[in-house]
Formats: structure tokens, C-alpha cells, sequence
């Protein structure tokens, strides 16, 4: 992948910016932070969410891309989203996210061959790249969102607002500047609710 190019709004699930590299050996469990809210460093620096494998898995998609990337020629990968359990819970009942989301996307490498596999692709252990996709309306402007990269497992700098990913994720979005479309579980809950965007609800009576 790459160091930090606000991929994940142009490739993945499109949850969140893609940024930092994580190196196989980098494991959640190396953290201490096992909080299901955003937590912070005194300089505002997002705690890596430990036990994030422990949340809501949303749903995996696979070398999905909004763009054209040289970069990726001959690569594939699984990209994992999950959520929160308190999020999780309040977008069933409300079809919208409430504050103190966080949306996590793991990236981990494909692999055809292996053991008794024969055809298609499965995941490695080779977790490539992370990142997170926060609610936090107490801190940040606008819809309260705002994109982190998870830097081997450290404390991650707030991904500038001048990246790509966030104008991307407001115009396109289904609910809330979160890919919902993307996410198969969750799709219908926002239709009965009519929580869908407008821009959405757009894009896609175009596209029929």
C-alpha cells in the first residue's frame, strides 16, 4: 500500500483514509487502550482501539477502487470494516451514526495459494494498512467526523481536513459521510429509516 495518500476514500470500503503502513508484526494486542470510544493523547492524538477485532464486523470488501492505481498493479486485498458496539447498536434503532462512532478499516493482504486452497483468495496475516473514522462532534467541525491514521499501533495524528477523503466521503456517502452503501447489513436499516443523503439517493437514480 502506501504511506499515508488518503487511500481509503479512493480505494478499500471507502470508510476512511488509508494511511499508515502496518507491518504484520504490529498487533492490536500490543496496545493498551481497550476503550469502545475515542480516546486521546494530551497533544490530540488518537489512541490505537486495541480490541477493535472485538466490535461489530460490518462487512470485507476486495480490491475495490474509485480510481486507477499503478500502484496496486498485481496486488490484492481483503479490506475489513468494523464498529463500534454503541454505534452499532444506535444505527439499528435510528439508521444514522451517533457521536462517538468510530469506524475502523483493516487491510490485510490476499493470498490464491496455500495449504489446500485451490482457487479463489483468502486472507494473510500480513495486515497492510489502518485507519479509523471518527464521530467526535465535541472536537471536530462540521458533521463532527474526522479520518486517523493507525500508525503501528501508536498514537495517530488527525488526517488533514484538506485531504481528499473528506470531500469524497461528504459528496458520495449514504448516511452520515459514512460509505453505508457498502455495507450490506446496514443499507436497508437506513432506507426504512430515510436517513439516505441526498447526493446518494442522487448518484443512484442516475446510475439506473
Amino acid at each position: 500500500m502506501l504511506q499515508f495518500i488518503c487511500r481509503f476514500s479512493l480505494r478499500g470500503i471507502a470508510l476512511l483514509c488509508l494511511s499508515a503502513l502496518l507491518p504484520a508484526q504490529a498487533a492490536p494486542d500490543s496496545a493498551k487502550n481497550d476503550a469502545t470510544t475515542p480516546s486521546y493523547t494530551a497533544d490530540g492524538r488518537l489512541l490505537f482501539p486495541a480490541n477493535y477485532r472485538e466490535w461489530i464486523y460490518l462487512t470485507t470488501g476486495m480490491d475495490m477502487d474509485y480510481t486507477t492505481d499503478p500502484a496496486m498493479a498485481g496486488h490484492s486485498m481483503f479490506d475489513n470494516v468494523f464498529v463500534n458496539p454503541e454505534a452499532y447498536k444506535s444505527f439499528l434503532a435510528t439508521g444514522t451514526w451517533p457521536d462517538k462512532t468510530m469506524l475502523v478499516l483493516e487491510g490485510r493482504m490476499a493470498a490464491g495459494k496455500g495449504s489446500i486452497n485451490k482457487a479463489g483468495h483468502y486472507q494473510t496475516t500480513e495486515v497492510m494498512s489502518g485507519s479509523v473514522h471518527v464521530k467526535d462532534k465535541s472536537r471536530f467541525g462540521g458533521a463532527g467526523w474526522a479520518f486517523f491514521g493507525l500508525d503501528h499501533a501508536k498514537p495517530a495524528k488527525q488526517i488533514p481536513t484538506s485531504a481528499p477523503c473528506y470531500s469524497c466521503h461528504e459528496q458520495h456517502a449514504a448516511v452520515d459521510t459514512t460509505f453505508v452503501q457498502f455495507y450490506p447489513t446496514l443499507i436497508g436499516i437506513a432506507q426504512q429509516k430515510g436517513t439516505l443523503s441526498a447526493g446518494y439517493l442522487k448518484e443512484e437514480a442516475a446510475a439506473k
